[in-house]
């Protein structure tokens, strides 16, 4: 029986859309003389051999020695190895393709919170990542070593990525936001022997100290030594010792000996050797330690760059993640240059100096690509910026991940940004999956919300409790792709029972998600967070999407808690677009959400309190922790590795206990 899909309808022979001129996967469609887009995500998961061969050769991945195998599966799905036999090094596709391609095309632009741009070439990327690999070397730093990174988003944070990774070393890299208690739990999990940070760094105007976060790391952790990128006046007072070195210090040590007449390549690593830990953000619990390979990430940050995003080397691409996230090591830090486009790193935030700095940056360098996290957008929306300003003609597709993107803030994005012209490839996978395992297409029907179709590649589905097929349930997947994590570090049976206990030999993400009937995706939410009212099951989903369709809510969050009578009842939490209103007035929105949402959901639905907060908590990439509110609406106690996940920690005390 042939297997069906749930895809929309696509023929390349039947569209005449604008949007597949040129299209990298149409292109690679065509290539392979594949006409629909069912066609293609049927063959790229019948045929795992064919189709990441193909893309491999596609996009040009570089190989030492060539891989004989492109998936083992003798050790089970869980732990299967790609590209067997394979040796590489992940440096030699970010930096040497581009060398010998157009080595004077602009690599990297970072821009400061004044405004000063400092244009980076690959040609002196690669003098830069040369000298501070040699730095490294000589401090010790071998293959196999473990280098915790915990920097914010500047020159030095992308030119110790690509040195470590060129030794061979693994990098753990660390959210900058982070502090002393998750940075050192990172540092212990990891085994890290060495960590390059900063002394101070700004975010909106004001002087982070970093060195209270890391000065008794070398007491409490593995490190032997750390590499401080300091300050000029810092340099003054803090002497070199054995054990803290000064980045610029040590760097222009090994660059007064740098020859670049000398050849310096990159340590040969098999296909399946580490290249980077990076925890997840998580909602849940103590954060996950994830592993990608070499060769695995090599293919898949281009494979997700080049197919969903349609990203190509001609492109500027201005996506603001931090390098502690999974979207900007697949999209930014490798993804990127694999490529040979030209990324845009912002050094502060979006909105600082000012609320449309983003704006003026997009117009000013040309971005082709502009991406965002949900949350951002929706406070783009409260920030009241004036377009007439801006005329965004260089943009050609925007992104969004990281949080559910609702109605209102997708109509604002495509609108207002995207001038009604620019695809809006929405995508939704996670830190464990390596990118994303459902993803808007540019060739596809705007549909608003929507998270698109399956990742080609990726057997994605949708299960119920009993594990059949259906359009409303688990979202899965049935086969291994090279972007999964190589097990969870440290904790094989929390990996095994978190992702493959459900089902047997099926990846269970953790999302609920459905299909419509034009087999659009679209994601509900995390299963742990729906619902049990009166007997109806709803996900928070449905409720927040009413309340962000009236006009004065700008953000929602809904959470279930235990009530005697009806088993659940549902807590709401709103973000105003106007904070300044009466008591009077707020009591007016709270009854028009009454009636709005027993209107449209149906009577169970009345809420038990409705609050009106400055900001949701969240986590690093986003993601509403509703596990986190509920426990604080009934005053239990919050656990310290739960408190490190929370970005704005000051968010959980704009609210109280409810009364049960």
């Amino acid at each position: 029986m042939v297997k069906k899909l749930k895809v929309p309808y696509y023929s390349i022979s039947s569209s005449k859309s604008e949007l597949t001129k040129d299209n990298n996967l149409i292109r690679f469609m065509e290539k392979n003389k594949i006409d629909t887009l069912e066609d293609l995500l049927l063959k790229s998961i019948e045929n795992v051999e064919w189709y990441w061969k193909a893309v491999n050769e596609d996009l040009g991945i570089k190989w030492r020695e060539p891989f004989n195998k492109v998936v083992d599966v003798q050790k089970g799905l869980p732990w299967c190895e790609w590209f067997v036999g394979g040796k590489c090094n992940i440096i030699d596709n970010v930096i040497q393709s581009n060398i010998n391609k157009h080595p004077n095309k602009t690599a990297f632009i970072f821009v400061n919170q004044v405004g000063i741009k400092k244009k980076l070439s690959f040609k002196e990327l690669e003098i830069r990542v040369n000298v501070f690999a040699s730095a490294l070397r000589d401090l010790g730093v071998k293959k196999g070593d473990v280098v915790g990174i915990y920097l914010p988003m500047r020159m030095e944070s992308f030119v110790a990525l690509y040195a470590v990774s060129k030794l061979g070393a693994v990098h753990v890299p660390i959210f900058s936001g982070f502090g002393k208690a998750a940075l050192e739990q990172r540092l212990v999990d990891s085994n890290s022997s060495y960590l390059i940070t900063s002394d101070f760094f700004q975010r909106r105007g004001r002087v982070i100290n970093l060195r209270t976060h890391w000065e008794d790391v070398l007491s409490n952790t593995f490190v032997k030594k750390i590499i401080v990128s300091e300050t000029e006046e810092s340099m003054s007072y803090n002497p070199p010792n054995d054990r803290v070195f000064s980045f610029k210090r040590i760097y222009d040590e090994a660059f007064r000996k740098h020859d670049s007449n000398k050849k310096f390549e990159a340590e040969l690593m098999e296909s399946g050797d580490p290249l980077f830990i990076l925890y997840t953000s998580g909602t849940t619990g103590k954060p996950k330690g994830t592993i990608q390979t070499h060769g695995g990430f090599s293919i898949f940050s281009a494979h997700q760059s080049s197919y969903l995003i349609d990203l190509k080397s001609d492109d500027t691409i201005l996506w603001y993640a931090d390098i502690g996230w999974i979207t900007g090591q697949t999209w930014i830090v490798y993804g990127s240059p694999i490529i040979g486009s030209t990324a845009v790193i912002l050094e502060d935030t979006l909105d600082f100096p000012s609320m449309d700095y983003w704006a003026k940056q997009v117009d000013d360098l040309h971005v082709t690509i502009f991406g965002a996290a949900p949350t951002a957008i929706r406070q783009f929306m409260r920030n009241k910026i004036d377009f007439s300003k801006f005329h965004f003609s260089s943009l050609r597709l925007l992104v969004s991940t990281g949080e559910r993107l609702n109605k209102e803030a997708w109509n604002w994005y495509f609108s207002k940004i995207g001038n009604n012209r620019c695809p809006v490839i929405n995508l939704s996978g996670g830190t464990e999956v390596g990118g994303a395992i459902l993803s808007m297409l540019p060739f596809l029907d705007n549909v608003p919300t929507s998270v698109g179709v399956p990742v080609p590649g990726l057997d994605v589905d949708i299960l119920d409790d009993q594990g059949k097929s259906v359009d409303d349930g688990y979202l899965v997947i049935r086969n291994p792709w090279p972007g999964m994590t190589k097990g969870i570090l440290n904790d094989e049976e929390r990996y095994l029972h978190t992702y493959w206990s459900k089902f047997p030999n099926i990846w269970n993400h953790g999302d609920k998600v459905r299909t419509d009937s034009q087999n659009m995706w679209y994601i509900s939410g995390r299963i742990d967070d729906v619902m049990k009212i009166s007997g109806h099951r709803i996900d928070p989903s449905e409720i927040e999407e009413v309340l962000t369709s009236y006009s004065g809510i700008v953000e929602s969050a809904a959470v279930g808690i235990p009530d005697e009578l009806t088993g659940e009842s549902v807590c709401i939490f709103c973000v105003l677009k106007n904070a300044n209103m009466t008591n009077q007035t707020i009591s007016l929105i709270k009854k028009d959400l009454e009636k709005l949402l027993t209107k449209r959901i149906g009577k169970f639905l009345l809420p038990k309190a409705i609050y009106f907060v400055n900001e949701l908590p969240r986590n690093r990439s986003g993601k509403i922790l509703r596990r986190l509110m509920r426990k604080k609406l009934l005053d239990i106690d919050i656990a310290k590795d739960d408190l490190l996940l929370v970005e704005n920690p000051e968010s959980l005390r704009s609210f109280s206990v409810v009364k049960l």
